[in-house]
């Protein structure tokens, strides 16, 4: 799974980097290096632009960068707490499963991150007796980020006015797939990267066709990703800063 990631870029780098067309970001989310569920988040999507008073509506869709809610609430969804639960969503089933099949369709995108965080079980025992779980920072070896594949949908809450600018609710989720040979040890799922070249494939709404979709999908290749341990402030949610990323001595980590 992907549960914790970091992402500190500006909006305007990620505007740049992944060819933002137009930003709807209202203000700026401030760097965080411990992005847990439930929090903001950037997201690129693509989506046909907002015409004009007395214009026709745009079909051609626009690349845009906007905040969601990490946690996908479904649009049928009754309760939004549903959205704690579906921070991912698994490659082998996305296309089925009802929570995600139609974002899967239709309302796919890219949620940029510095690198996630997954968790090793080490030969240490905790006071409970179970083994104590190392944080890992995985990230991209040049730098880079992450084109992390994710879904989003947009809820209306039936509790508010038509008038009411908080009357839709936009969250999202990211994709699991099985992890490549070199970070399995640390855990046997990460999130699916959409590379460059795919972007404007795999987020076009015009694209509906399962088979098509899933061919855009891919593991990050072999070697491309770099995994050493940080401390383990990350697991404390209330923790953040660029510590949290920072690697520590690997003997220190595993003992």
């Amino acid at each position: 799974m992907c549960g914790r990631y970091a992402s500190s870029r500006r909006p305007e780098d990620l505007i740049e980097e992944f060819e933002v067309e137009e930003s709807r970001v209202p203000a700026p989310l401030a760097p965080d290096w411990n992005v847990a569920p439930t929090k903001e988040v950037y997201a690129v999507v693509e989506r046909p632009p907002r015409p004009a008073e007395g214009e026709a509506p745009v079909e051609e869709p626009q690349r845009q960068l906007r905040v969601l809610t990490w946690g996908l609430v479904p649009s049928w969804a009754k309760d939004p707490s549903i959205g704690n639960r579906m921070i991912n969503a698994r490659m082998e089933t996305v296309a089925e499963k009802p929570a995600f099949r139609r974002a899967f369709a239709a309302r796919r995108c890219l949620l940029p991150a510095d690198g996630y965080f997954e968790w090793y079980p080490t030969s240490q025992l905790t006071a409970a007796g179970k083994p104590r779980k190392q944080p890992f920072f995985i990230r991209p070896k040049d730098g880079g980020s992450l084109a992390m594949a994710g879904l989003y949908e947009i809820w209306r809450d039936p509790t508010r006015g038509d008038d009411d600018p908080d009357r839709f609710r936009w969250t999202c989720t990211v994709l699991t797939t099985d992890a490549e040979d070199d970070l399995g040890h640390i855990h046997d799922r990460m999130p699916l990267m959409v590379e460059r070249e795919r972007w404007g494939a795999w987020l076009d709404p015009r694209t509906s066709a399962r088979d098509d979709l899933l061919g855009l999908l891919v593991p990050a290749a072999p070697g491309r990703l770099e995994a050493f341990p940080v401390s383990t402030l990350v697991s404390n949610v209330r923790n953040n800063g660029p510590e949290l990323v920072e690697p520590i001595p690997l003997e220190e980590a595993l003992t």
